[in-house]
């Protein structure tokens, strides 16, 4: 296989899109994220430097990676997280993160030097005191007030909020609203399994659920589908006269399979081909030896299964309950 499509799986899907985990640590303790005893870390010894990211990206970006998304744990917290991003920003490719927003203000001016123009920002509440017992830890106040500070900066800000049944199903118009007057793209996420995060199909609220209760509080008429890129995993709609959007990611119930072009490397070095994946590569310990990490890659990108790591039925997908996989907060989202 030539060096230009080792990115390309055997279903013809290729993968321009890097996923890039800066640490596994986070000062939330989000319950679908972490489990509420805590993860035991990799040693750091065990956890790519800065240097050793920027070379694996550069790898993959040479085979045609055009974005790279950082994620953590929570990246920002990372003591050379600026020093990553300048690095990263160096490459020819569409740089971006996801943060949970506590201190993301400190780093706005870096963003705009490094051409950051989108950020995802997770709020899974809009009540303080939900907000609270979903992330044990009271910040809310702070990425409230960062999110409306990123908007006023200018960036294209993403809103992800976890959606699960019975704690704050009830709040999917008020996140919708938030659209109205702001420029906001609110993203509903089906809850999904993953070690510790205690996930059962009873606790999902489904893409057809979010859609009903949309139905039931906006006319027909208000609400447009908006066209969804090919590579897109979100079912993405506005409601007339919103400045913002919202939209749907469907994992579990609808899920978008056909033109998944993400590959996700984790903090200590390990790709996987899938988010629900169990099975990962090392590409960490062949670079420190001085190997080429191109053939791994390609033999990683080559074992993709077609749908969901094999769970090609929602029956399947029931009968995980994330125990064969990491932590969220370990991959990386």
């Amino acid at each position: 296989m030539t060096k230009s499509n080792i990115l390309t799986d055997t279903f013809g899907r290729k993968h321009n899109y890097l996923r890039i985990s800066l640490t596994e640590r986070c000062n939330l303790r989000c319950t679908y994220c972490m489990p509420a005893d805590g993860i035991t870390l990799s040693p750091k010894a065990h956890i790519m430097t800065y240097e050793e990211i920027y070379t694996i990206a550069k790898d993959f970006v040479d085979h045609g990676v055009t974005k790279i998304r950082l994620t953590g744990g929570e990246p920002l917290i990372r003591k050379d997280a600026g020093q990553i991003i300048e690095k990263l920003a160096s490459l020819p490719v569409q740089l971006t993160l996801t943060t949970n927003g506590v201190i993301v203000d400190t780093f706005i001016d870096l963003f705009k030097k490094c051409g950051i123009k989108t950020l995802n920002v997770s709020l899974d509440s809009l009540d303080a005191t939900k907000n609270k017992e979903i992330t044990r830890r009271n910040y809310f106040d702070k990425v409230y007030q960062n999110i409306l500070l990123l908007v006023r900066e200018g960036f294209h800000v993403k809103v992800n909020c976890v959606l699960m049944k019975g704690f704050n199903d009830n709040e999917i118009i008020d996140f919708i609203n938030l659209s109205k007057n702001l420029p906001l793209h609110v993203r509903f996420i089906e809850f999904m399994p993953f070690d510790g995060n205690q996930w059962n199909m009873d606790k999902l609220v489904s893409l057809q659920e979010i859609l009903s209760e949309v139905n039931s509080q906006f006319e027909e008429t208000e609400i447009i589908k908006l066209e969804d890129a090919p590579n897109d995993t979100t079912k993405s709609y506005q409601i007339q006269g919103y400045q913002g959007t919202f939209a749907i990611i469907s994992s579990v119930t609808n899920p978008f399979c056909d033109g998944c072009n993400r590959i996700r490397l984790t903090a200590n070095g390990q790709i996987k081909n899938c988010l629900f994946s169990s099975k990962e590569s090392d590409l960490l310990t062949p670079l420190r030896e001085g190997k080429s990490i191109s053939p791994i890659i390609q033999k990683t990108i080559q074992s993709k299964f077609k749908i969901r790591s094999g769970m090609d039925t929602l029956d399947k997908f029931k009968k995980t309950d994330g125990h064969n996989n990491r932590s969220m907060i370990t991959i990386g989202g």
